[in-house]
């Protein structure tokens, strides 16, 4: 399998998980949609849409940077139609972009509140139907989603229901999509990490370096991700996938190599 020619519209893809998705995908001479908010540099958050487009095409891909706010149905339509226009088409939408706060009821402002519920369902639901009509002309569509398993215990909600609430309605668009879609051939999954994965989240709401250090990098999802497309969509769809879990079935043995510190021992990420 090669997705060499193949075009993937990546949200949130400046950085982090986003990022590595694209680059592995580069490898294989993809067309990559790097559809983003971040164009000038950020003292705490690494890259750009112009630095990681740069980095696509170093890896032997193509790149479309767009400036995207997912919030904004104009700018996501766009930004779809310019990918249609540059690459013919899509074949692959991966749902990256979020934002997060894990704050109690009475300590998240609904500025915040609102923010986590645009950008992680109401954005992943508007680029899902952006993006379909493409999708569904496509030879072997994905939509790969970065969300936790439908994991219903009280534990998840507790200290972050706001944060949780809206990381499952992305995860409640696979479930829905998947089967709406089924019939029509465009697959819905959902991937989300083992263990906390070093990105800028991480580094700077989360733990910081100590916790960076007991992560692992962002090429474990992304190598999970590309399993996922390599598979037909006809028959891998309503998935929840775990990275660790989905690569060992793979055959992959070895995840040292993923890890910041082989040395320390992994932090393990929230709903698993």
């Amino acid at each position: 399998m090669s997705l060499r020619n193949k075009t993937l519209f990546i949200t949130g893809a400046s950085r982090g998980i986003g990022k590595a998705i694209a680059l592995r995908a580069a490898r294989d001479g993809a067309n990559v949609v790097i559809a983003a908010k971040t164009t000038e540099p950020h003292p705490k958050l690494e890259g750009t849409i112009y630095t990681a487009a740069a980095a696509v095409v170093a890896a032997g891909g193509k790149a479309l940077p767009c400036v995207v706010d997912i919030r904004h149905e104009d700018q996501v339509l766009a930004a779809v139609a310019q990918a249609v226009a540059t690459f013919g088409g899509i074949d692959i939408l991966v749902n990256n972009a979020s934002a997060i706060s894990l704050t109690g009821t009475l300590e998240t402002p609904m500025k915040r509140y609102d923010l986590m519920h645009h950008v992680n369902t109401r954005g992943t639901y508007l680029c899902s139907q952006a993006a379909l009509p493409h999708l569904l002309k496509a030879e072997n569509p994905h939509v790969l989603n970065l969300s936790p398993p439908l994991n219903m215990e009280a534990r998840w909600f507790g200290p972050h229901v706001a944060y949780t609430m809206a990381k499952f309605g992305m995860s409640l668009c696979v479930l829905g999509m998947a089967e709406e879609f089924r019939p029509r051939g465009v697959a819905f999954n959902a991937l989300w990490p083992r263990t906390t994965i070093a990105t800028a989240a991480v580094q700077n709401l989360l733990g910081g370096d100590e916790m960076v250090r007991h992560s692992r990098t962002p090429e474990i999802m992304a190598d999970a991700a590309y399993a996922i497309f390599a598979k037909p969509a006809t028959e891998c769809t309503g998935n929840f996938f775990v990275d660790e879990d989905l690569l060992r079935a793979e055959g992959v043995t070895d995840f040292a190599r993923y890890a910041v510190d082989p040395s320390l021992d992994l932090y393990p990420d929230f709903f698993v």
